[in-house]
């Protein structure tokens, strides 16, 4: 009985991860190069340094900031190039920006992001709570001169993670790379396409 809680506790786990990973795909569609969008920058907003679970990854991606910034921000079209997510509703019309909500299903979980910070090809976090664990999502989007590296963090805390940590950072470790390679993937496939 004892195998089949753990099990279900890693499903679980995992299908949080993937939801409070991607999902908030908190960013914004505007470009600070067109007239009248705005350039303000706000204090960074920073994952949980405390949480008992963190990941980091990077990826280097061939192909334009922009192309990139677009591909993670149109949150509706998340399903046709994320596997596994099932489905992204925006709450908030219009771009993504701080406050905007946005609700997306991965796995059988139901999860509702908010965007924290959206400073337009430089840097996205998004967050909040799900089934018990507080999730604080950052992306950064660095140029270079072999294309964009992209690095994401993320952070979880909450009683189920302190229940089952290694199961937990496990799915997130996972969760993180599978969204890495599938932003490089589909960015690199519409530049060459």
């Amino acid at each position: 009985m004892r195998v089949t809680t753990a099990a279900k506790s890693a499903v679980l786990t995992s299908t949080l991860i993937l939801a409070t990973t991607g999902t908030a795909a908190a960013l914004t569609d505007e470009d600070p190069g067109r007239a009248g969008a705005a350039t303000r920058h706000t204090a960074d907003v920073n994952i949980d340094l405390s949480a008992p679970v963190i990941t980091r990854d990077s990826i280097l991606i061939d192909a334009p900031l922009h192309t990139i910034w677009k591909v993670q921000t149109d949150v509706a079209t998340w399903p046709s190039w994320q596997p596994d997510v099932d489905g992204v509703v925006k709450d908030t019309p219009g771009r993504l920006r701080p406050g905007s909500v946005f609700r997306w299903s991965t796995e059988g979980l139901d999860i509702t992001s908010t965007v924290q910070q959206a400073d337009y090809g430089k840097r996205l976090v998004w967050g909040g709570p799900a089934q018990g664990i507080t999730a604080v999502h950052v992306w950064t989007f660095t140029p270079t001169r072999n294309g964009v590296l992209v690095h994401t963090e993320e952070s979880w805390s909450g009683a189920p993670v302190l229940a089952d940590r290694a199961a937990l950072q496990a799915a997130l470790d996972n969760s993180l790379r599978k969204w890495v390679d599938n932003l490089k993937r589909e960015a690199e496939t519409r530049v060459a396409g």
